[in-house]
């Protein structure tokens, strides 16, 4: 494995990195499953795999990463797993604090945070004011978010403005959308990744990845590793992004 680590990290061009990665955290549950545990012991492996990934994005200098830790659709589990998942998430916090100070990572959210308990609210506050002074990789965890919740908010954020006189229809804009999502002090996300074989976006970033790469992988979360990051970088370089142009216009610009 370590082979294929330094194979795949040297082919990278450290001059055309990604600004944002995004990534949908999938497969807990049939890993533990496989392994004859409940799910909650998938989602305790997947903490490794979340360091594993945040340590690589801070080696390579990568600016904002996301990850998709609990989406609104979630809060239909199983009670007992919902409480298990939030108080997980309360002690990866705790442990994970450190690791995110050593790598001057800053800790960022999104999402309905009034809808997570007070406890996980009050943590993810600390370990956010903790790390507000890091300067490297910003780390943005979507909780109770989804793409939906989030565009509808922020329609209702523009009609109320509309309503008070204080914006005119002619007005909108994709601008005036995107300045009123969650991610408005956010870069769109270049590379979107998506582990365990499943092909879809469930709901994640969908205003913001109009134009993301897409990468999906059929390995299970808890089994993500650094060489699995970086093969999607590798990937997503050897992509050629059009943004609508002809191949022709593209080299063009990139040898003017």
């Amino acid at each position: 494995m370590k082979d294929l680590d330094n194979t795949y990290k040297e082919k990278i061009d450290s001059k055309r990195l990604p600004e944002h990665i995004a990534i949908i955290m999938d497969g807990n549950g049939r890993w533990a499953k496989k392994k004859g545990n409940e799910r909650i012991f998938g989602h305790k492996n997947g903490v490794k795999a979340v360091r594993n990934t945040v340590e690589a994005a801070a080696e390579l200098g990568i600016p904002y990463l996301t990850l998709y830790a609990f989406s609104t659709e979630n809060w239909n589990r199983p009670r007992t797993e919902i409480d298990a998942l939030m108080s997980l998430l309360v002690s990866t916090l705790d442990s994970e604090t450190k690791t995110l100070m050593d790598n001057n990572v800053r800790l960022m959210t999104i999402g309905d945070a009034e809808s997570l308990p007070k406890r996980v609210r009050l943590n993810m506050q600390r370990t956010i004011e903790k790390t507000s002074g890091n300067t490297g990789t910003n780390l943005v965890l979507a909780l109770s978010y989804s793409a939906r919740w989030e565009i509808l908010d922020a329609v209702k954020s523009i009609a109320r403005k509309v309503e008070a006189g204080e914006l005119s229809s002619r007005e909108l804009s994709c601008d005036m959308i995107s300045s009123q999502l969650q991610t408005k002090d956010i870069p769109d996300p270049e590379l979107l990744i998506r582990t365990s074989g499943e092909f879809r976006i469930s709901n994640f970033l969908l205003w913001q990845i109009a134009y993301a790469e897409l990468y999906f992988t059929n390995t299970l979360w808890p089994d993500f590793a650094k060489e699995d990051f970086y093969e999607a970088i590798c990937n997503y370089q050897n992509r050629e992004r059009r943004f609508g142009k002809i191949s022709e216009q593209v080299v063009s610009k990139m040898r003017s």
